[in-house]
């Protein structure tokens, strides 16, 4: 198999064409996705040419304007749906700035809303959200490893192993991990 068969199959690949499908179905310039967006035009045209791969923080803008989650559009990415997902056939999807990791663990499924996704941070790690996917969308927290401050509509809310918090987005958030100790967590969406 040669290169640019391997490019064409990859995760990064198949999110750059589900972005331009999306953005051609409603007959949206690139100028409206970025007014929309707030990511530059150029950059959304280096994205759908699959030139680079966006940022956990550019795809949920990205997100935001076609008012998808990223698990949505992760499931949009995806082909068919089949109830049982072993965990070596679930979609990891890295950052590339932050080395942010995100596992869809729901099988991808079209028809259905709740999602559950596993995420990694690396110890010192920074991710700030404008605004969420969809508003009042309802998620629920929950720590496996490590140490987290959520930042939720103003507030900060310290997270441990073993906690749980639940809310709904309907303004920016932020996740934080210390400089000694990474985040590994479940979110739950609904």
């Amino acid at each position: 198999m040669e290169q640019d068969d391997l490019f064409s199959e990859s995760i990064e690949r198949r999110i750059a064409q589900r972005i331009r499908s999306l953005r051609t179905e409603r007959q949206w310039p690139l100028e409206e996705l970025s007014s929309r967006s707030g990511v530059s035009r150029a950059t959304l045209s280096r994205i759908e040419n699959g030139e680079v791969s966006p940022t956990a923080a550019v795809l949920c803008k990205i997100c935001g304007a076609f008012e998808l989650t990223l698990s949505r559009l992760m499931v949009l990415v995806e082909e068919g749906f089949a109830p049982h997902l072993p965990r070596d056939g679930q979609l990891l999807w890295t950052d590339p700035e932050t080395g942010y990791q995100r596992r869809a663990v729901s099988p991808p499924a079209p028809g259905l809303s709740g999602e559950v996704v596993e995420s990694t941070l690396r110890p010192g790690t920074r991710i700030a959200y404008d605004r969420p996917p969809r508003p009042g969308l309802e998620h629920h927290l929950v720590m496996l490893d490590g140490a987290l401050t959520l930042t939720v509509d103003g507030i900060r809310h310290r997270l441990a192993a073993g906690d749980c918090l639940r809310y709904r987005l309907h303004g920016e958030s932020l996740f934080e991990t210390p400089a000694n100790s990474g985040a590994r967590y479940y979110l739950f969406m609904v």
